[in-house]
């Protein structure tokens, strides 16, 4: 059987896909005679619009269309004229949407003109290899790309068989995509990897796969969907990614000098917090829930073998959550690797200083915490399992240890109020020296989540988002089980409170780069050399110099680790310091006033650091002769 895997824009050109790594790997190993080839065609996309632009089109435009739209749907809109074979439908719609939403879409537009021709040019490539089976993975805004190209390969082979796979094909997603898409034979609704074998079987003996969990499949002119099994892929049965194919596309390809490659690797699906405590606003993991993962010295070898095959030091990890085994059997093997290993992770943001300094050590140099709030009454209602005291100290570890921290501060939960961002918001302007959020972002409603699931938690009314309306051709009733987003009426804060949250946020991320606030420990002289002396050099804030000594020293020192005034007082009193309670809270008033501190609650947790992130003391300006020394 010749099989043909095909990855569609918008997959990011940096990245080889995953999915068509482990299916190749997969066919190679349980079918031995199969030929597979595969289609990168995000890659071929940048090409093609490089080529047929003149320039003007580049790869960073793939970006901007692509990931950085994906709330606005403007990749599957490029490619919407050619499924509906109309270059003219959904024009006027998003022309409207944009307006409405202050978006631009000039470059869309400009890409959409090339999109009929690419689609035309991808069908004669996949059909020169005359295939029998050609199978698309699709994520978030590959659908309509897909799609388009799986159409024009039934019209000009109608005996070849289409199958769809990936997270857009999930559940109910998955059925509303073949019954309302005549053209796609097969969708495999969840893990493929027993899934697709077992299709591939029937295929060779022409029977119907009616026994293949969670396939559809066509009856006749009837839509069947098989049953969903709960049984999930053991890591042992998750193969380790081939991309010799990517590989040798990208280096023929003549926009490998805009790209900075980077490799994927699998260690672990599920989240073992959402089995526990499904955050509340989280889509992710869809009907896959269960927590698994390899052994690190398994992952460890597979990154080796990549890393070693590939001559590629980036490696982009795509588990939701780390494995907390990790941290003993994989990342000491990748610092002690002796390679200058650069990992991207996504972790939960309440590992310990001990943790994160490992994580640098092993050549972390972006993680994702999922932060999503300073505010523990609001990460109570996310049911994150983290308070907003903790979260700050992750942002100043990651400081300490160069790590670049991705978070999204998210608003908009059912039960939030004012109130609870209040103390948030009149302390922002102290955290300007940390990493800020992208940015503030109200929550969308996401089809798997909690929010979604049970109205009752206060998203009652729902509709697929306005988006989709300039995407698909389908009625609401089918849009709503296709999709992933959803429309609802805002809850939680607005109005003055939403806009100064934004406005904060805003000038957090622009003081960010020029901002420090460090903490040393100061020398003195011989009978004086427990004290601290911090320097600060905010944006936004006098620039000046602290000292402190004795317990206001131990103090600052035991409160990077967050405590309440009642526990900092018997610390230190175990440390041998005598402290009027009274002093205490004066001293505790006077660091927050300065902005030392940060209150959640009943917990105060130091702010200053103890190094820059390398490369920041480059961005630093020459900071201005300080003010007098401020002591407590």
């Amino acid at each position: 059987m010749r099989i043909q895997l095909v990855t569609m824009p918008w997959h990011p050109i940096d990245l080889p896909s995953l999915q068509v790594g482990l299916l190749h790997r997969l066919v190679r190993q349980v079918r031995p005679d199969d030929e597979v080839h595969e289609l990168h065609g995000s890659l071929r996309w940048a090409e093609f619009l490089l080529e047929r632009s003149g320039g003007a089109l580049r790869p960073g435009h793939c970006v901007t269309v692509g990931s950085d739209s994906i709330f606005h749907g403007l990749g599957d809109w490029v490619f919407s004229g050619v499924l509906y074979d109309d270059p003219d439908w959904g024009v006027t719609r998003l022309r409207d949407y944009a307006h409405r939403h202050g978006i631009h879409v000039d470059t869309a537009t400009a890409m959409r003109a090339h999109a009929a021709e690419f689609v035309a040019e991808c069908a004669t490539q996949v059909l020169a290899r005359e295939p029998d089976v050609v199978g698309f993975t699709t994520t978030f805004m590959q659908n309509v790309p897909s799609l388009a190209l799986a159409r024009e390969l039934k019209r000009r082979s109608p005996r070849l068989t289409v199958v769809f796979g990936g997270s857009n094909c999930d559940g109910p997603m998955g059925h509303a995509l073949h019954r309302n898409h005549r053209f796609v034979d097969h969708v495999v609704r969840g893990e493929g990897e027993y899934a697709f074998p077992a299709l591939l079987r029937h295929l060779d003996e022409g029977t119907p796969p009616v026994d293949v969990p969670g396939l559809c499949w066509w009856d006749g002119e009837v839509s069947r969907a098989n049953p969903e099994t709960r049984r999930t892929v053991a890591p042992a049965d998750i193969p380790s990614p081939d991309y010799d194919q990517w590989q040798a596309a990208l280096d023929a390809s003549p926009v490998a000098e805009y790209v900075h490659p980077k490799l994927v690797v699998e260690g672990a699906r599920g989240c073992w917090w959402g089995e526990k405590h499904h955050c509340t606003f989280c889509g992710l993991n869809g009907s896959s829930m269960a927590f698994r993962a390899k052994p690190g010295p398994v992952l460890w070898s597979e990154v080796e073998r990549l890393v070693r095959r590939h001559r590629i030091l980036d490696v982009v990890t795509v588990d939701n959550i780390i494995d907390m085994a990790y941290f003993r059997d994989f990342l000491p093997r990748a610092a002690d690797s002796g390679w200058d290993l650069r990992l991207h992770y996504e972790v939960k943001s309440n590992l310990t200083p001990a943790q994160l300094r490992l994580l640098g050590r092993a050549g972390a140099v972006h993680i994702q915490p999922g932060v999503e709030s300073l505010g523990s009454r609001v990460l109570d209602l996310m049911a994150k399992g983290v308070t907003g005291a903790r979260n700050i100290r992750t942002l100043r570890e990651c400081e300490n240890h160069s790590l670049t921290c991705s978070w999204n501060l998210l608003y908009g939960f059912p039960g939030e109020t004012a109130d609870d961002y209040a103390p948030v918001l009149a302390q922002l302007p102290a955290l300007v020296h940390l990493q800020p959020p992208s940015g503030a972002h109200r929550i969308q409603l996401e089809r798997f989540s909690p929010h979604f699931t049970d109205p009752g938690l206060g998203f009652r009314e729902r509709r697929p988002a306005e988006m989709y309306r300039h995407v698909y051709d389908l009625p609401e009733r089918e849009l709503a089980d296709l999709v992933y987003l959803f429309d609802t009426p805002d809850a939680g804060i607005g109005g003055e409170v939403e806009e100064a949250l934004r406005k904060a946020v805003e000038e957090w991320i622009a003081g960010y780069p020029q901002s420090s606030l460090v903490m040393e420990e100061d020398e003195g002289d011989e009978e004086d050399t427990d004290g601290v002396v911090i320097r600060d050099r905010r944006y936004g804030l006098p620039q000046r110099t602290h000292r402190f000594a004795g317990w206001q020293a131990a103090a600052l020192r035991r409160l990077e680790d967050g405590r309440t005034e009642p526990a900092l007082h018997r610390l230190l009193a175990d440390d041998g310091h005598t402290v009027p309670a009274r002093a205490l809270s004066e001293w505790l008033a006077h660091a927050l006033s300065v902005g030392l501190l940060f209150q959640d609650g009943r917990t105060y947790v130091a702010l200053p650091t103890r190094d820059l992130p390398a490369g920041k003391h480059e961005r630093l300006p020459d900071p201005a002769p300080p003010a007098p020394a401020v002591a407590g």
